[in-house]
């Protein structure tokens, strides 16, 4: 069943339930004050009839009472044997109505063989000749059951009424909250058959719960969009750069295969370069999975910048034998980031400037308002200007010969700028060629 189905049946029953209860709570209320109301009336009739006969012995009771018999009714006499005195109606078949006699008065409302509602009182009284007998006072209520009848019928088509608007209410609400998720529908179906990254328009709609689920599927459709760029980006990179190196490989097994039983030189010569190339290769590969890996806020710390470099400096110190200087106008530079992410950019920054130069290197972090800054600083060959604005670009290497030497493979500085952008900072170059370069780093500092 569909779900436009089931909010016109479901409102539509809910509101019949709902009239059903009411108008039955109307009629039967009407109902009752109409019975309570007429019981009274006969009561009263009742009350009048016996003053009538205490004040006027003498006169015969068909006489004196003719007047106040009731015109769908009866008024009977009946003595302590249960046979009847005295019977006065204005039709016969009124007669057939059962009585008794009673010590006891009693008003009641019962139900004739044809169904009909008729009031009864029941009250003794002193008999003409002194002894107790009972009056019986009935009355049928035939326009109390017209009335009912007509308030029946007008109930009946005042809930048709209500009911015909209330399911045309229903499929106009049914539309409308179903448009924005057919139009959602239909916009995956586009997405799965031809392959599209569309998203639904929100423009100058209520932002209620509907506008909060085609936001999500918009934000989904954007997280799927970055996944799905950052894998095809990874099979690229990964063909296009591992390529090289593999054909390697096959060209130095082939040479062992043909030549590394008879000419030892040839065989440490290739097993030098397999292992070169495969430990390339793994690092190449590392460096982009962490490409490739999702940027999150989950494992967001506050780390003191200062002492985040004071202690990659140390490490590249021991490994490297190299002079590595920190510069540091305050001790506490603070920040909200993942830690170790900022460390793999230090680590990135302080390796290939030690990769172009052989003099020292300065890392120095400051503070400039509501920002930290980075920077890392050397004295090697410098970049010319045309290749400044290209060195973050993956696999672009100023010096692919030297690259190669050292091991680079071109996405270092791709990462670093990966990573300190997604930290919503920024990272630049300036270099004067021959004479060093200085990347430079900024993140926002924690208020």
């Amino acid at each position: 069943m569909k779900l436009r189905t089931k909010i016109q049946l479901f409102s539509s029953i809910f509101i019949l339930i709902l009239i059903i209860l009411v108008n039955t709570s109307i009629y039967l209320l009407f109902y009752k004050v109409s019975v309570n109301g007429e019981v009274e009336q006969l009561q009263e009739r009742t009350a009048t009839i016996v003053s009538t006969l205490n004040e006027h012995p003498e006169i015969p009771v068909k006489d004196l009472l003719d007047a106040y018999v009731p015109a769908e009714g009866m008024i009977r006499f009946i003595d302590k044997d249960g046979e009847p005195l005295n019977e006065l109606t204005r039709r016969n078949k009124y007669r057939s109505l059962p009585g008794e006699f009673s010590a006891k008065g009693k008003q009641e409302v019962i139900k004739s063989e044809t169904g009909e509602d008729i009031a009864v009182i029941t009250q003794p009284i002193i008999w003409q000749d002194g002894n107790i007998v009972t009056i019986q006072v009935s009355n049928h209520l035939l326009e109390l059951q017209k009335t009912m009848r007509v308030l029946l019928y007008a109930v009946i088509i005042a809930s048709i009424i209500i009911l015909i608007p209330t399911v045309i209410a229903g499929s106009v609400l049914s539309v409308f909250l179903l448009k924005p998720i057919n139009k959602l529908i239909q916009t995956m179906k586009e997405n799965k058959t031809l392959g599209n990254w569309k998203k639904t328009e929100l423009d100058g709609r209520s932002k209620d719960e509907l506008y909060q689920m085609e936001a999500t599927f918009n934000e989904m459709i954007d997280h799927l969009k970055d996944n799905f760029q950052k894998q095809e980006q990874f099979v690229s990179n990964a063909s296009h750069e591992l390529k090289t190196p593999i054909a390697i490989v096959k060209s130095y097994a082939q040479l062992l295969e043909r030549r590394g039983l008879e000419r030892p030189e040839v065989f440490h010569e290739a097993v030098g370069a397999i292992d070169s190339e495969a430990d390339r290769m793994q690092k190449l590969v590392e460096q982009m999975l962490l490409l490739a890996k999702n940027q999150s806020e989950e494992d967001h710390t506050t780390i003191n910048l200062v002492n985040l470099c004071r202690k990659s400096i140390s490490t590249f110190t021991g490994a490297y034998d190299r002079a590595i200087t920190l510069i540091n106008e305050q001790e506490n530079v603070m920040i909200y980031a993942n830690e170790e992410q900022i460390r793999q950019v230090v680590y990135i920054l302080i390796s290939n400037a030690l990769k172009y130069s052989d003099d020292e290197i300065r890392v120095s972090v400051g503070q400039d308002g509501h920002q930290a800054i980075l920077e890392i600083e050397d004295f090697g060959q410098g970049i010319r200007p045309d290749d400044q604005a290209k060195v973050f670009e993956r696999f672009y290497r100023v010096d692919k010969a030297r690259s190669r030497e050292t091991g680079g493979t071109g996405l270092g500085l791709s990462i670093a700028k990966t990573i300190v952008e997604a930290h919503e900072g920024t990272i630049s170059v300036s270099s004067a060629y021959g004479e060093g370069s200085i990347f430079t780093v900024k993140l926002p500092i924690e208020e």
